[in-house]
């Protein structure tokens, strides 16, 4: 297995430029703030930014818990890459990285003045400063699990001259650590979009009630009662339900939907009772 180093300062641009890099050498495994990427696939680690402070974040990072690096040891192990790219701010990071995860000594260092210019490593950390945005080098669809109830958008570079590694695609999202604060989705509000979009599917009628519940890792479960209207295919509707509520309550809120379960109780015509 070949170990590659890519280090650079906090906010120049390492994990937004890794997945072009890793093309370039095909390298197709990343080490990146505790997660172990296999194919722009998150396999395994726990990411630094879903931590509430940088003290934690850098922790993370560099698998100080002993439990987080068997997991990644292990992964790393099981998956049997032929190469690695491990990503830190510093060379001596990238060796505190490897060592704790029992892998090989880097064979090659690339540093981010290696593979940018000034002027790009200038605009990365004017982004980080001004908006506390970070990047996962992986895409958004795949991330959305781990990172469900972020604020997440998927980044890609186009132009004449790109190819197709350049216009992978890579996750912007803002950490819990960010000065810029928090916010947080009542159930209320889950429920408003719930029945927003049982008003505007067809052959659906009214809400009788509409709950949710999270994980751990703010996972959502919605269980929604409906009436249908008469002369309404029963199932058609209600597999319709589950698709939309899914799509568009992960669309509007970013949390990651695990199930929705919609439950018929009866028939309800323009304005009259259900029944």
């Amino acid at each position: 297995m070949i170990i590659y180093g890519l280090s650079g300062k906090s906010g120049t641009g390492k994990s937004y430029n890794a997945i072009e890099l890793c093309a370039r050498m095909g390298v197709k495994a990343i080490i990146d703030d505790g997660l172990f990427i296999d194919e722009g696939v998150i396999v395994a680690g726990t990411s630094a930014k879903k931590q509430k402070t940088k003290v934690g974040a850098i922790k993370t990072a560099i698998f100080e818990d002993p439990e987080q690096a068997r997991q990644v040891s292990e992964a790393v192990a099981k998956a049997q890459p032929k190469s690695i790219l491990v990503l830190g701010t510093s060379d001596r990071m990238v060796d505190i990285i490897t060592d704790r995860l029992g892998l090989p000594k880097a064979s090659e260092y690339i540093h981010i003045e290696d593979i940018t210019t000034k002027a790009q490593r200038a605009k990365a950390r004017e982004v980080r400063d001004r908006s506390g945005m970070h990047v996962i080098p992986a895409p958004t669809l795949l991330v959305r699990k781990q990172f469900s109830g972020y604020f997440l958008n998927p980044r890609r570079s186009f132009g004449p001259e790109k190819t197709e590694a350049d216009s992978a695609e890579k996750t912007v999202m803002r950490p819990k650590y960010s000065y810029l604060g928090k916010f947080e989705i009542s159930e209320k509000v889950i429920s408003d979009i719930v029945g927003h979009i049982v008003a505007v599917t067809p052959g659906a009628s009214q809400v009788i009630m509409a709950g949710s519940s999270a994980d751990a890792d703010n996972n959502l479960y919605i269980r929604v009662i409906v009436t249908v209207e008469w002369g309404s295919r029963i199932r058609t509707t209600a597999y319709q339900l589950q698709k939309n509520i899914t799509e568009e309550v992960a669309r509007m809120t970013n949390l990651n939907i695990n199930g929705v379960a919609v439950e018929v109780r009866g028939f309800k015509a323009k304005g009259e009772q259900a029944v």
